[in-house]
This record gives structure tokens, C-alpha cells and sequence, in this order.
């Protein structure tokens, strides 16, 4: 009887509970118990389940046939993020007939840009223990229940992350401390591990970048971390392999409806979808329709009817990418309070730094623009708890993009101006089932309320939820040493095989199966799309299978490499086109269109625009008299006529001199950079400009200044060719 009461108060407040209870043995012993219990569980839900595509998933063309030609599905899920993923997953596995739709690629919304965080939210906690909120610490609870699954069900693309909480006030100390201890007690058995304080010594020798001056310790906690794009496929391929029928770039035009013939009220009954691609537009008919388009919530809910009122209130996030030197591999750090009492996170991930993230009103579009405004916000906040060594340069952000979280109001509720701080499901008068709201560490919980809403409205004929510890796609046979197989049995780099085993799991061997022969001794497979980054291009083929179908796909949701470096993305484009123009039998137009296409994406929504606008034509020289001498002495070494310019031509000459071989095409890319009116040379005040920005901050890792000035320490060192050693001459 005791042990049952004590259960009851663990469901309230957590594994504090049971340890106050029963002491550390018992409570050890009770984790493993409802673990293994949980497990069995979960292996005899998989056991229940077919798998009609476990081998080879359907193509894309194949998945839309489907939806033209299947008579009624039970469920027509519209929109394929995280929770539209997630719902048709939970519906599938219910076993009811299933389709989802999404009009651009899975996952291209807000899903892929988040903080990358598989959290409960520490703030939440504090808010709910500071204002006695009850309901803000239940979602605190729920969410940490799923960090746990989710970390689970996809341990290649999650793992525990490690954050620190630097304290520069003596009292703020034991406050932090009993705030964080909280957050371990509400995850229970779940808690992923203990955290723990640290003195100014060892928070610096763990975290050398951290600012020293006041600092007095640091504490730190646990949360997850994952590959969100990835994750985001993960649910809607496992979705397709237990039969759902996905299509990605299908929109839907209009909601379908059918009068019930007692009432004579309008139910949605349907859709009628086009395919983005060809065009094609037909009907599919569903006995129930889920709204789960983010923040084109109210859209969907207009095409029901168009008096209801918004309930989204959108909110832009924007996140910074910087090199991987600013942070240890694998210690975050948090901002608690910033200058403006927003949450600042400063995270290691696929070994860069990311940084955000702001919360700004604005308003619904379907392609978000970092601001400059923002990236300086997350700069400036960045630079208070970095050490003054480390000069935070805007040069170095490497991609930027901005995230619309859909915050929503509660249609119910009398107070329509309210922010519903968890996530909504409502059905309207026809029928219709929107889900909106919520995080993406919810995503299943919400999936689960939404089909179980769905069940009983609509009076659907499905079994129970099975989707906590559904392994999703790549987790079945993943192990962490699963890399160093790769290596021995495909010759693989080792860092390519790290990369394929973290982001495809068990099917990273389908992956390297599609790899090229390199023609080196070493690696033997596995040729890059550029130097810097594991990406290979194979990858570029299987991404076709993940239902990829632009470039835009692959560099930003099937790799990741748009989100890590724009430049490098860029770089890699011309080669990815061509892989897929020749795989998917693409016109020259077709892909100069897709060409253009994912530069004007990387441009505007990954932050190239706001990198390439750091050296204008209207730049401001910036540069000492000293300065001046020097540089105009670097570039008249390779302006040997005084001509006031440089062309590809003078830079391939110097190099020649110094035995330096760069080709062609590589040299325009250089020189174009810095070109700032385009007529292929660079003049004497652009490369001014180029240097006084580089002075600032503005500019870094240029690849021009960085070859002038080694050519020119190169030639100082040889100093003058004599007659003598020149051969002579008349």
C-alpha cells in the first residue's frame, strides 16, 4: 500500500519523491524495474506491427498515385513538420489509413529551425515554481517525459548535452542550484544525468572562452540535443515504412465537403491537392482532415471557414551559426537573463556554434529573413560572457535564419488574446482537427491528443497509441561504434563514416553503398561535396530516395550544410545540380532554375545576403595612413602595370611565381567576392575596403587577403631575383 502511494506522489513531483521514500538502493532498483518494464512494452508494441515498406520505401511518384487512387483514407494529415509527422505516425500505428500531404518539403518550416534542443524548459520550471502554475509545470513534466522517449527512439540524431550556467553574483549560487535541482527532481526516473556545480577553475578549465572577470562557479545541467531536419524525415519516412502514404510538395487548394444528410450541416470529407511540381491537381477523401500547418494555421482554418477568427500569433526566432573554436565540443552554455530578459543558448552542434535565439513579432511567410538587427542582438549577448581574448567577429557568422514559432491563442477560451503557453487541439463545427502550439520536444504527446481527439469526435475505429519507444528510421541497428564498420568494410574516411553513422543510423550502410570510388589510396570511397565537411556525394542519391526533390532539399534538410556554412553550401551547389539533374533526368533549364533557385535561398534565408552586405561599394575605408601604405604596397605586387586594378589573370601570375597552382575557375570565385560592381577586377579601393572590414570584424576567413598576403610574405622572403640566377640577360 505504501509503495502505491509513493507511485501516486512520484507522478507529482518526480524521483525525489520515491528516493525520500524508499533510499538510493530502492529507487535504483525501481528505475530499472519500470525501465525494463517500459521496454518490454515497447518491443511487444513493435512486435504487433507490420511493416509494409521495412525494405525499400515507395518512390514519390508511387506515394502519389497512392493518393489519387485510394478511395478514403481514415486520416489526411495536412502539413509535414514535427507534429504533422508525428500524427501520421500515431495514426498509421493505430492502424488507420493514412496520408499526409505538405506543400514544400518536410520539415522546411520552423521544424528545422529551432534551437536544435530536445528540452523540458528550465524558464518554464522557474516561471511555474515563481507564479504556483500548475499547468506551466505539467508541461514542464510532459516534456521531459518525451526528451527521455525521444532520445530513445532515435539515438543516432540525439544524445545528451551537457549545459553550463555561469554565476558571476555569490547569491545567485544556491538560487540557480535549487532551480536546476528542481529540474532533475520534475524529470523523476528520467532525468538524463544528475547536475552538478563548479567552481571558477573548473568551470574555466572546461570552459576556457568564459569570461573570467566576477565569475564566482557555474553550474551544470543536462538536456538533449538533436538534428532537428533530420529528426523531422526520421518520423516521416518510419510514418511511410509502416504504410502512410506521404507526399511532400502536394498542397492542398481547397477543403472538400459533403452535407450529412440528417442535419444538413457541411463536414470536410477531403482535399483537393496539386502536386507543386507538375501541377496536377485531384481529390483525396478523408473521414478526418488534421490541421497541422504551423503558423499557416489559420489559412487551412479559413479554407473551413472563412469568418473563424486567428488564433496564431506568430514569433520570429533567429539563430547564429559562428565557427566551432567559440565553444568546447560538447558543453553548451545558457544566458539566462539578457540585457533585454531573453534566454540566450550557445550551443556546440555538428561541430560549429550555434547562438539564439530572439523573439520578435512578425508576420506569416513561408520564406523568413534573418535580420541584421538580430544577428547583432545574439552577437552582443555572446560577447558578455566571452573572455575579452576572443574577439566576437561578425565576419565569422556563418549561416543565419530565422524561425516562426506558431504561439497560439485558445480558440475556446474567453479570453481570445491571450497566449496559450502549451499547445491547442480544436475541431470545428465541419469537423476539421488543428493542432497548433506546443514544442518540438512534444511533437508525439501532441500527436497522441490530437488522434485521440480525432477518434472520438469523428467516431474513427482505431486501436491505441503505440508510438512511445517506436524506434524511428536509422535507430535499428545503430550503435556508437557502428562508424568504425563503416570504415574497415567501405573504406570510408573516419570522419565521413562518424557523420554517416550520427545521421543515418542503420541505413548509413545503404548510404555508403552509394558511394563513389574516389580513385586515391585513401579514403577508397566516399568523395565530398567540399573539403571542410563529411557530406559526400553519395548523399545526394540517397537524398532522392528520402523523397528529395530540389536542391534546396539537400542542403538544407537532407545534409545540413545551408544551416552550417553558406559559402561552403554554395560551393557545393553546381555539383549537387548536376548529381541530381542526371538521377532525376533534368533539362539544362530544370537545373539552372534549381541552380538559381537554392542561391536566392541561401542569399535571403541562410544569411548570405547579410554576410555579403558586411563589404559594400559604400563600405567606409577604415584604415591608418599606415595601413593604407601597406596594403597598396601588397596590391601593387600583383599590379605590376600600375593599372589600378587586378584581374585573374595578375593573381594566376604572382601565384605561378611562387609556385602556387589554383585554377581558373576557383580564382573568379576568389576575386568575385571582393568585385564588388561586378566587372571582373578588383580595383585598388575595393581591396581597401576588403581590408579595412577585415580590420573590423566585419570580414573574415577572406580567401583574397588571406593569398595576397601569404604571396607577398612568400616573395618578401626570396627578396630580389639577381641577374645572375635569372640566367642572364641583354
Amino acid at each position: 500500500m505504501a509503495f502505491r502511494k509513493a507511485l501516486k506522489r512520484t507522478a507529482v513531483v518526480g524521483g525525489g519523491a520515491v528516493a525520500a521514500a524508499f533510499g538510493l538502493s530502492q529507487l535504483i532498483e525501481y528505475r530499472k524495474t519500470q525501465h525494463g518494464l517500459a521496454r518490454l512494452a515497447h518491443v511487444a508494441a513493435e512486435a504487433e506491427l507490420k511493416v509494409p515498406f521495412a525494405d525499400e520505401l515507395p518512390t514519390r511518384q508511387a506515394q502519389l498515385a497512392a493518393l489519387r487512387n485510394t478511395e478514403e483514407f481514415d486520416v489526411l494529415v495536412v502539413g509535414g513538420g514535427a507534429t504533422g509527422a508525428g500524427c501520421a505516425l500515431d495514426a498509421v500505428t493505430r492502424n488507420l489509413k493514412t496520408a499526409l500531404v505538405e506543400r514544400n518539403d518536410f520539415s522546411s518550416g520552423t521544424s528545422s529551425r529551432s534551437t536544435k534542443l530536445i528540452h523540458g524548459g528550465v524558464r518554464y520550471l522557474q516561471k511555474a515554481i515563481m507564479q504556483l502554475d500548475y499547468e506551466q509545470y505539467m508541461m514542464v513534466k510532459e516534456a521531459l517525459h518525451e526528451r527521455a522517449n525521444l532520445l530513445e527512439i532515435a539515438p543516432h540524431l540525439s544524445a545528451p548535452l551537457p549545459i553550463m550556467l555561469p554565476v558571476y553574483k555569490w547569491w545567485q549560487l544556491p538560487y540557480y542550484w535549487a532551480g536546476i535541482k528542481m529540474y532533475d527532481l520534475v524529470a523523476g526516473i528520467q532525468c538524463l544525468k544528475s547536475s552538478y556545480v563548479l567552481s571558477k577553475t573548473k568551470a574555466l578549465e572546461l570552459f576556457p572562452m568564459l569570461k573570467k572577470d566576477k565569475l564566482v562557479g557555474a553550474i551544470v545541467y543536462y538536456d538533449g540535443q538533436h538534428n532537428d531536419a533530420r529528426m523531422n524525415l526520421a518520423i516521416a519516412l518510419t510514418a511511410a515504412r509502416y504504410g502512410a502514404v506521404v507526399a511532400n510538395y502536394t498542397e492542398v487548394v481547397h477543403l472538400l465537403k459533403t452535407k450529412d444528410q440528417q442535419t444538413g450541416a457541411e463536414k470536410v470529407c477531403g482535399a483537393r491537392c496539386r502536386d507543386v511540381i507538375t501541377g496536377q491537381e485531384f481529390d483525396v477523401k478523408a473521414k478526418c482532415v488534421i490541421n497541422a500547418t504551423g503558423p499557416f494555421t489559420d489559412a487551412l482554418r479559413k479554407m473551413d471557414n472563412q469568418k473563424t477568427q486567428n488564433i496564431c500569433q506568430p514569433s520570429a526566432g533567429v539563430h547564429i551559426v559562428i565557427p566551432g573554436y567559440y565553444s568546447p565540443d560538447n558543453m553548451g552554455l545558457l544566458d539566462p537573463a539578457t540585457s533585454d530578459g531573453r534566454v540566450i543558448f550557445f550551443l556546440p552542434w555538428e561541430k560549429m556554434t550555434i547562438a539564439g535565439t530572439t523573439d520578435t513579432p512578425t508576420n506569416v511567410t513561408a520564406h523568413p529573413i534573418p535580420g541584421e538587427d538580430d544577428i547583432n542582438f545574439i552577437l552582443r549577448e555572446v560577447r558578455n560572457y566571452l573572455s575579452p581574448d576572443v574577439e566576437v567577429r561578425r565576419g565569422d557568422v556563418l549561416a543565419a535564419w530565422s524561425g516562426i514559432r506558431p504561439l497560439v491563442t485558445d480558440p475556446s477560451s474567453k479570453d481570445t488574446q491571450s497566449i496559450c503557453r502549451n499547445h491547442i487541439v480544436s475541431i470545428s463545427d465541419s469537423g476539421l482537427v488543428t493542432i497548433a502550439g506546443g514544442k518540438w520536444t512534444t511533437y508525439r504527446s501532441m500527436a497522441e491528443e490530437t488522434l485521440d481527439a480525432a477518434v472520438k469526435a469523428l467516431g474513427l475505429s482505431a486501436e491505441s497509441c503505440k508510438t512511445v519507444g517506436l524506434m524511428l528510421e536509422g535507430a535499428k541497428g545503430w550503435t556508437p561504434t557502428l562508424y568504425i564498420r563503416l570504415v574497415q568494410d567501405y573504406g570510408l574516411e573516419n570522419e565521413v563514416a562518424q557523420h554517416l553513422a550520427s545521421t543515418y543510423g542503420g541505413k548509413a550502410f545503404d548510404v555508403a553503398k552509394m558511394a563513389q570510388v574516389t580513385g586515391q589510396r585513401w579514403p577508397i570511397v566516399g568523395k565530398r561535396l567540399v573539403s571542410e565537411f563529411p557530406y559526400i556525394e553519395g548523399e545526394v542519391l540517397y537524398a532522392i530516395k528520402e523523397y528529395a526533390c530540389t536542391a534546396i532539399d539537400v542542403i538544407a534538410r537532407r545534409t545540413r550544410l545551408g544551416f552550417l556554412n553558406v559559402q561552403a553550401a554554395d560551393e557545393a551547389l553546381p555539383r549537387i545540380v548536376q548529381i541530381m539533374g542526371k538521377e532525376l533526368d533534368w533539362s539544362q533549364e530544370r537545373m539552372t532554375a534549381e541552380l538559381e533557385a537554392a542561391k536566392k535561398f541561401l542569399y535571403h534565408e541562410m544569411g548570405y545576403r547579410s554576410r555579403s552586405e558586411q563589404l559594400t561599394k559604400t563600405s567606409e575605408i577604415n584604415l591608418d595612413y599606415q595601413e593604407v601604405i601597406r596594403y597598396k604596397k601588397r596590391f601593387h605586387k600583383f599590379d605590376k602595370e600600375s593599372k589600378g586594378f587586378i584581374t585573374t589573370v595578375d593573381v594566376q601570375q604572382v601565384l605561378e611565381s611562387i609556385n602556387v597552382h589554383i585554377d581558373e575557375n576557383s580564382l573568379h570565385e576568389i576575386l568575385n567576392e571582393v568585385d564588388l560592381n561586378k566587372n571582373g577586377q578588383v580595383e585598388i579601393d575595393e581591396f581597401l575596403q576588403l581590408m579595412s572590414a577585415v580590420k573590423k570584424g566585419q570580414v573574415s576567413d577572406s580567401r583574397l587577403a588571406i593569398l595576397m598576403k601569404t604571396a607577398e610574405e612568400t616573395l618578401d622572403k626570396r627578396g630580389p631575383v639577381t641577374v645572375d640566377r635569372s640566367g642572364g640577360g641583354v
